[in-house]
Formats: structure tokens, sequence, C-alpha cells
């Protein structure tokens, strides 16, 4: 009889609590209302992260994803009227996007939502224990590199 080894089990762990994390953000995205998905949300985070507005070829490389999904991204936030497509000053051919008065103020609204899902993902944990999970997440991030601690919205 063979046992499953311990990464194993670990990777069986990390994938079932990434799937928890993602079904409590996404109900209390719903929860406000907004109509935004998980992924839109983190799109208009991201969008916060640059001092002018970003192309969506920036936004790919920084989500981490192909440009044709930004597009849907932004095709569906541009609908609801939380971003909008603006031609670049210096090269008309080059649309960037950014946020609106309409996505400054959803974003609050997600925050919020984002708060109150870490509190409840979070509850089962004393003080200590979220520091210490505070300091492995980092370290798993960045995947055992020497680097400052990124924490915050992910800039």
């Amino acid at each position: 009889m063979t046992t499953p080894d311990s990464d194993s089990v670990l990777a069986e762990q990390l994938l079932r609590f990434t799937r928890r994390v993602h079904r409590i953000q996404k109900r209390h995205i719903e929860q406000c209302g907004l109509g935004v998905t998980p992924a839109q949300s983190r799109l208009l985070r991201t969008l916060t992260c640059y001092n002018s507005p970003p192309r969506m070829a920036d936004l790919a490389e920084r989500l981490e994803v192909v440009p044709r999904a930004v597009t849907t991204l932004v095709d569906g936030l541009e609908a609801s009227g939380k971003v909008r497509r603006v031609p670049d000053p210096t090269n008309r051919r080059v649309i960037r996007i950014e946020l609106t008065d309409d996505g400054r103020k959803a974003l609050g609204e997600l925050r919020g939502a984002r708060r109150s899902a870490a509190e409840e993902i979070l509850a089962p944990l004393t003080d200590a224990q979220r520091q210490v999970l505070g300091g492995l997440l980092d370290t798993l991030v960045e995947g055992g590199l020497e680097a400052a601690p990124k924490r915050g919205h992910g800039c």
C-alpha cells in the first residue's frame, strides 16, 4: 500500500484553498451588485497601478493573460461605463484604457468586498497564524527569490 507524498498532499490543499478563495471572493463581489466579475475586478485594480492610462498590451502583460482576454474584459467594463478607450495623444493608432468616475466608485465598493472576503477566509486564524501565513505566502509568491514583500493592491 502506498501513501501519497507530502508534496502532492500540499498541492491538493493549495488547489482546494485557491478554489475556496475564488468562490468566496466571487460571492462577495456579486453581493456588491455591480455586475463585475472577479477578472474584471482584477483589471480595474490593475488600472490603478499606472500613472497614465495603459495600453491593452500593457494590461495583458501585467495580468499575465493573452491580449484577447483583456479585450473581452475591457468590452464588458466599457459597456457598463467603468472604463473607456481613449486614443494615445502621441500615436492615434494606439488605444489606452482609463477608469471612469463610475469605475473609481466601483473600485471602492470592490475593495470593501475583497476586505470582507478576506475576513471570512482568515477568520479561523489567530493574529500570529496570519502573520506566519503572510510570510509563507510572500515566499511562495516570490518563488523563493530574495525580494521585498509586495503586499497591497498588487502593483
